[in-house]
């Protein structure tokens, strides 16, 4: 190929000549380049990390959807590697969508918990109380039943007094809890 002149580029009309002050010139460190793919990486394992029915709920192209399925079938470095792959998947998309759709996840998640902790508190109190926090779960779910309760109570406290297995206390939880489900 012949050696262009060095005036070439002032003639070529495709070249912008203009003083580069002018220029608007966005620099962005390596730094900044290697957070963001850090976090679209971190990004990527949390839509690894979630079940099939959770995905369905995330806003994914087909291609991010099919190297999310294969990264979760892989162990160790191969899912290293495919995490890597997901979050430069990830730089071609709109991440915004997606991170709302993780924050529902998670806040539904985190309700869930908030939930089986009101209902070891009234497992407890149930246990610990009399009548009354009987009483009170029965106006809460009208379908309860109170023979059922009180026999799960009985059972529960003297397992604690025998210093036995809670298979009583347990039972008892999972009455609420089908209880708080179905109301």
């Amino acid at each position: 190929m012949a050696k262009q002149p060095e005036e070439w580029h002032y003639l070529n009309p495709e070249f912008d000549n203009t003083p580069l002050e002018e220029e608007e010139i966005i620099w962005v460190s390596k730094s900044e380049i290697k957070r963001d793919a850090e976090a679209l990486k971190k990004l990527g394992t949390e839509l690894v990390e979630l079940s099939a029915q959770e995905l369905e709920r995330v806003p994914l192209d087909e291609k991010l959807l099919a190297s999310i399925k294969l990264a979760q079938k892989v162990q160790r470095e191969a899912r290293r590697r495919q995490i890597q792959y997901i979050g430069k998947l990830l730089r071609n998309v709109d991440e915004e969508p997606i991170r709302q759709a993780l924050d529902k996840l998670k806040n539904r998640h985190n309700q869930q918990i908030l939930v089986l902790h009101k209902l070891e508190d009234l497992r407890t109190r149930l246990i610990d109380g009399g009548n009354e926090v009987i009483e009170e779960v029965v106006a809460l779910y009208p379908m309860a039943d109170r023979q059922q309760l009180r026999t799960l109570i009985r059972n529960a406290k003297k397992e604690k007094e025998a210093n036995k297995p809670p298979k009583s206390f347990r039972l008892l939880f999972q009455y609420l809890k089908d209880l708080s489900e179905s109301a």
